[in-house]
């Protein structure tokens, strides 16, 4: 199956954090027995951080990432994973009001290289709230970024595709 991808037009690889989302249409329509769905407008302002603020976050990422790689070689296979990282930060000066960052290691449940551009779901809902954009650490430890799309250009950019 095939499809066209598509990046958010104001998209800039120099500051690809500002508007770090994009979309593929597929060829054909594939049937599913859920599909995820877009939250309601500026919906994640209402978040707190917190242990118990959860995210579910599903990528092809490392399960963790160490200096020497040969010394943990099953550490790096790359097979479909689910993690629940939970909120660390949200609409501060760091992330601004287009990002938030979450846990980011194996010991708290969190994404790690390899999960960008994945979807990253409220809770254990299927409201995607972002997708996973950067990590801040290159051992997945710390925190990583989720680019956001709960905002009005982000939401309008994708019922161009969805009606």
């Amino acid at each position: 199956m095939g499809g066209t991808p598509n990046t958010h037009p104001s998209f800039d690889p120099d500051a690809f954090y500002l508007y770090d989302l994009g979309m593929v249409v597929l060829d054909e329509p594939m049937a599913m027995e859920e599909y995820g769905v877009l939250p309601e407008l500026d919906q994640l302002d209402a978040l707190k951080p917190s242990r118990h603020t959860t995210f579910t976050t599903v990528g092809y990422g490392l399960q963790a990432s160490y200096p020497d790689q040969s010394a943990n070689p099953d550490k790096a296979a790359r097979v479909r994973m689910v993690a629940h990282p939970h909120l660390v930060q949200i609409n501060n000066g760091y992330v601004g009001d287009y990002a938030f960052t979450t846990s980011a290691n194996a010991n708290t449940g969190g994404q790690c290289s390899g999960d960008s551009g994945g979807p990253v779901f409220l809770g254990d809902s299927n409201v995607i709230a972002g997708v996973v954009s950067y990590g801040k650490n290159g051992n997945c430890a710390g925190q990583g970024g989720v680019y956001r799309v709960d905002r009005a250009d982000d939401l309008d950019w994708i019922a161009t595709f969805t009606g």
